[in-house]
């Protein structure tokens, strides 16, 4: 084994003592702990298109169950909407924080939206209308924001980058452009995925747990941040030794669903 090996091995042995903490501290002592989750590239695995994204039928009653074990001390934080999170994991409903925390349903059940203003709406439609002759490109819809992927046409990232800043500096300071995995994102400038857990922490339910924030983009860094911060753990899905702030990694979303089902059961 050369010099250069022997870090990454003891990096991986590292990341995998921290992995089985973090599963053997929440299976032992569920109610010292609250669970925070992505869901696209970390719940389920990535797809070519938005909607394409596949729920395997076990995940959502193996959530409700985790759920449960930890009181409801569990929520998904994610750059879908509300809507959109609710429909993936029916018929269960669980706190949510969406658009990266622009919307958030806390577990009372109340809901807050950020407001589509007239200068989103035209970005939006001027966004479908510009990139009509870009195969490839899908613009996303998602209420009070709008997303531009263009895993499709890899080739068009610089194109697609400048149209969005374009686009952002016509709906105002309101809102920041959010890059993430193949998409370009504008998106309320109001929150992120850190103050969203913060905000969850605050509640009855969630405050006086440590947290644990799993996520695989640039766009869960925040949410790692605030429980570092916080005395909890962070997860990235991924392989080890990524530029992040995540404490451990799991190498995929599949890994992250079979340790679900076995803390759900």
């Amino acid at each position: 084994m050369s010099h250069e090996e022997q870090p990454q091995d003891a990096e991986a042995q590292a990341q995998a003592h921290r992995q089985d903490s973090t599963l053997a501290t929440l299976s032992s002592h569920p109610q010292d702990w609250a669970l925070f989750l992505d869901i696209d590239g970390t719940l389920i695995d990535l797809a070519e298109t938005p909607d394409a994204v596949v729920v395997p039928p076990s995940l959502p009653p193996a959530l409700h169950s985790l759920a449960s074990r930890l009181g409801g001390a569990l929520s998904l934080v994610t750059g879908r909407s509300i809507t959109y999170a609710d429909t993936l994991f029916s018929p269960f409903r669980f706190p949510v924080a969406g658009l990266h925390g622009a919307e958030w349903r806390g577990p009372d059940g109340d809901v807050h939206r950020a407001e589509i203003t007239p200068a989103l709406s035209a970005a939006k439609e001027a966004l479908i209308h510009e990139t009509a002759g870009w195969p490839g490109v899908i613009i996303e819809d998602k209420g009070a924001a709008v997303a531009a992927h263009y895993r499709l046409a890899p080739d068009r990232r610089t194109a697609v980058e400048r149209l969005m800043q374009r686009h952002l500096d016509a709906v105002g300071p309101a809102w920041t452009l959010q890059h993430g995995k193949m998409v370009v994102e504008i998106r309320p400038a109001s929150a992120d995925k850190g103050q969203a857990v913060e905000a969850f922490l605050a509640t009855a339910l969630f405050s006086g747990r440590r947290p644990i924030a799993i996520g695989d983009d640039i766009t869960d860094e925040a949410m790692f941040r605030v429980a570092n911060a916080a005395g909890g753990q962070s997860l990235r899905i991924g392989p080890p030794g990524a530029d992040t702030q995540a404490q451990a990694s799991l190498p995929s979303a599949a890994a992250l669903r079979e340790m679900i089902r076995r803390l759900s059961t």
